[in-house]
């Protein structure tokens, strides 16, 4: 087969099977290249199919930079608890009354006593008591102006004063010792009267009535009284 034998010259039949040779070659490198896309595409296609994608390429970026995660945080220094706040202090409780000071309102009882029942056009005879309540002597002016009895009916109309016909005048003052009480007493006439004293006077009617005291600005509860 090395020598080939034949009516044309050897060249001749070195050419044809030169020709073949590559054209065997060219045959077979197709074959194989299209066997290696064949692979190729089914595996792509697997790949796809299964949902695995490849593993994306790192940027460069964060091959220099580390992430945070990598990055250790400088430990917090501990924060100390805020100083408790100082306790608001509280205003120092009202003296008290002075002793032999003044006696105020407050430290003064008013009482108004009476029969409970008198007959109408009688002269009943009421009390006007001032007491020092306070746990201290004190000093008060009790002048007689400055003490008063007033009568008013179920409608509360005014039906008598103490002070509106005969109006008294005194210089009391003194000093009331703890507990000390002062009784005052003050007679009616039995007749009704109002400030100016010109209005007629007479017996007022049977029926409920209420006394008020005062001194001075300090005023006395209710009194009942019946006139019969």
């Amino acid at each position: 087969m090395l020598h080939p034998v034949g009516p044309l010259p050897a060249a001749v039949y070195w050419r044809r099977r030169l020709t073949v040779l590559v054209v065997l070659l060219l045959v077979l490198g197709g074959v194989s290249w299209l066997t290696v896309s064949l692979v190729a595409g089914s595996g792509a296609g697997a790949a796809a199919a299964s949902g695995t994608a490849a593993p994306a390429e790192v940027p460069a970026l964060e091959r220099v930079v580390p992430t945070v995660s990598e990055l250790r945080t400088p430990a917090t220094a501990p924060v100390s608890a805020p100083a408790p706040a100082p306790e608001p202090v509280s205003d120092p409780a009202p003296a008290g009354p002075t002793p032999g000071g003044p006696c105020t309102d407050d430290m003064l009882g008013l009482e108004v006593r009476t029969p409970g029942q008198v007959a109408v056009g009688t002269k009943p005879t009421f009390e006007l008591v001032v007491v020092n309540t306070a746990s201290v002597p004190c000093v008060r002016t009790l002048d007689k102006q400055l003490q008063e009895l007033v009568m008013v009916d179920a409608a509360r109309t005014r039906v008598w004063g103490s002070n509106d016909c005969f109006p008294e005048s005194s210089s009391d003052q003194r000093i009331l010792a703890p507990g000390e009480a002062v009784v005052f007493l003050i007679v009616w006439g039995g007749l009704t009267s109002e400030p100016t004293c010109t209005a007629p006077r007479v017996n007022p009617a049977p029926g409920e009535y209420v006394l008020r005291g005062r001194l001075d600005t300090k005023v006395s509860g209710d009194a009942p009284i019946v006139l019969g």
